[in-house]
């Protein structure tokens, strides 16, 4: 899934410098309107391709959730500094409140 994100963001990135280097160098000699135009859409590109670069597929771990294989998700929980033995997610050794995260 990651292979095809790249490629549409490198797709769209490429579409928007082809679309400021033909506004530019070859549209402006006929039409002004249309080179800026050209460039309106180009600019609305980037945002685009971000997004699209971005976004997780149907089948892919978000950064808070168990994969399912214990020792990915004792991996992910010694990064983060967690105990992640046997109970899913664990205490949090710094957190008296049971390994609730999402306090300050």
């Amino acid at each position: 899934m990651h292979v095809r994100r790249r490629r549409w963001y490198f797709a769209m990135m490429g579409t928007c410098v082809v679309l400021f280097v033909l506004a530019w160098s070859v549209v402006r000699l006929w039409s002004v309107p249309a080179a800026i135009g050209m460039c309106l859409i180009a600019a609305a590109i980037p945002p685009v391709a971000a997004i699209v670069a971005n976004r997780r597929g149907p089948h892919e771990r978000w950064f808070d959730e168990e994969s399912g294989d214990p020792q990915s998700d004792d991996w992910w929980a010694e990064l983060e500094g967690k105990d992640n033995k046997k109970s899913g997610r664990g205490k949090d050794p710094k957190n008296p409140k049971n390994g609730d995260r999402h306090e300050p």
